[in-house]
């Protein structure tokens, strides 16, 4: 039994990109099977027809020097020929002789010439030889292994995969399925106008289009997976439509129906973006910047996935009734392949009653919390817990609520030249906080008013933190003040993540560092 080794070059799979013959498989793969498939389940098969194509073109390479030799077969003078059994060698027939061996009966002897000038003898014309059972290819490398390629490979191929795909015009993709354009079962304007009134009748949304499906009365005799996916892909072409389910699910909603917060960022979140050096920041100052977690901060998500963790209430946050998609809070929501938007449900982990709550993605936030917010009393700096729900598409939150009592807190008073006050007065508090973040806000109508004014004429970066530290540090009787102190002031009055709050103290003089991240303002000749 002769065994043939195979092999790739060393960087085939990790240069991967679609052929020609590739998307040729896959549109027949999506066609037998009628229905559409996930990224994986396409790359699974299509590893394995790769592999079957280049061993089959590794073989004919190999045959392509001459006749494969079996010793049953007779020859001739000049014939070129390949040996498996010697590494697919090459060579040429010099001459052909009787053999002289009676216990194999008449047989011929060839002389084959090889490179370099080596030439050997073989046997031709011999019916009973182990040579002239069928060759078998010994898989050496473990490139040529499905599984192993795979286990190494799977998401770089993947996503090379998906880059293929987007840019050709002959597939389609929604909830991360692929299926071929031309096969797709015919949705038109009817069913779609007949889907937005059943929609507008459940307020919006979301529904399973499995149920849209029922209701708008749409059948065929297609693959009842086929057809769902086809008015997934209606739904998704027309602008009236929003699919707004987590991984692995598909739900519609009316996109006019989407409360605003969720289309476009309230005023509290929009970040105007502000040049820093980044290499001003220390290891403290970097240290503080992780611990904050800011959701605008350019901090790589946690690899130490917590089920359950604590977050402290940013103004911005408060006010708008949201949670900031930060780098330790992210991996406890639902997320998607494609959608921007994820409605899912809260769960109040006192009470057990569950809120409609939005992920807003591209802006990184959650939407839905700001009832929830007033019906616990929580200011900003309220510390709150957020758990990973026990069924797919939940999250638990718990306020920390606590006896009611009064406490002396930073408060923010708004003056009659529209101007910011901060004093120290007694609150009533209903729940845990961060003594350095906690801010009273009697008046939140008032501060909106600070914000749309400062939308239109913006205080300089600079002019707004020397304002911010002037009062804090008149609330100290060492007249310092904490950049975390600084940060949760400053975000009263416009969005800004600790990054460049934290640069600007570092690199200007009028800032002394009196230690552990506690800063001193200097006047100057020159004040900002």
């Amino acid at each position: 039994m002769v065994m043939a080794p195979l092999s790739l070059r060393e960087d085939y799979w990790e240069s991967f990109e679609l052929q020609n013959e590739d998307i040729e498989f896959i549109y027949a793969r999506l066609l037998d099977v009628e229905e559409p498939l996930t990224p994986k389940e396409l790359i699974g098969v299509l590893v394995g027809e790769r592999i079957r194509r280049e061993m089959l073109e590794i073989e004919q390479q190999r045959n392509a020097g001459g006749d494969v030799y079996l010793p049953k077969e007779r020859y001739q003078v000049d014939q070129a020929l390949v040996f498996p059994a010697h590494g697919w060698q090459k060579g040429i027939v010099t001459s052909v002789r009787p053999g002289a061996n009676p216990d194999l009966g008449a047989f011929d002897v060839i002389q084959v010439a090889f490179g370099e000038g080596e030439v050997r003898e073989y046997a031709s014309g011999l019916e009973d030889h182990v040579l002239n059972q069928p060759q078998q290819v010994e898989i050496t490398e473990k490139s040529l292994d499905p599984e192993w390629v795979l286990a190494q490979y799977e998401d770089d191929l993947v996503a090379a995969l998906e880059d293929g795909l987007q840019t050709n015009p002959d597939f389609v993709r929604i909830a991360g399925r692929w299926f071929a354009r031309a096969l797709l079962v015919d949705i038109n304007i009817g069913h779609l106008n007949l889907a937005e009134a059943v929609l507008d009748m459940a307020g919006g949304g979301p529904l399973p289009t499995a149920e849209l499906l029922a209701q708008i009365g749409l059948t065929s005799n297609a693959n009842p997976r086929l057809l769902e996916f086809s008015l997934d892909m209606a739904l998704q072409e027309d602008g009236r439509f929003d699919e707004v389910g987590s991984t692995g699910t598909v739900l519609w909603y009316l996109q006019r129906l989407e409360p605003d917060a969720v289309k476009e960022p309230p005023l509290m979140l929009r970040y105007a973006g502000i040049e820093y050096d980044r290499s001003a920041l220390n290891d403290d100052m970097l240290g503080l910047e992780r611990e904050l977690d800011d959701e605008l901060s350019p901090l790589s998500a946690r690899s130490d996935h917590k089920d359950e963790v604590s977050v402290c209430l940013l103004y911005p946050h408060w006010r708008a009734g949201t949670l900031p998609l930060s780098s330790r809070l992210r991996h406890l929501f639902p997320t998607a392949y494609e959608s921007p938007r994820i409605q899912f449900n809260l769960v109040d982990g006192d009470s057990g009653e569950k809120l409609s709550g939005w992920v807003v993605r591209g802006k990184r936030y959650v939407y839905g919390l700001r009832e929830w917010y007033e019906k616990h009393n929580l200011i900003p700096g309220s510390l709150i817990r957020v758990r990973r729900g026990k069924k797919p598409g939940e999250v638990i939150i718990f306020s920390d609520s606590q006896r009611s009592s009064r406490e002396w807190i930073r408060t923010v008073l708004v003056g009659s030249d529209g101007g910011l006050v901060f004093a120290m007065l007694k609150q009533i508090v209903s729940s845990s906080f961060d003594e350095r973040m906690v801010i009273a806000i009697p008046d939140a109508n008032a501060v909106d008013l600070v914000w749309e004014r400062g939308a239109k004429d913006r205080t300089t970066f600079e002019r707004a933190i020397v304002n911010i530290v002037r009062e804090l540090a008149k609330l100290n009787p060492q007249g310092h003040v904490h950049a975390s102190e600084l940060y949760a002031a400053l975000n009263v009055v416009r969005r800004c993540p600790p990054g460049p709050i934290l640069a600007l103290l570092a690199s200007r003089p009028s800032f002394v560092h009196v230690g552990d991240l506690h800063f001193r303002y200097v006047e100057s000749d020159n004040p900002a």
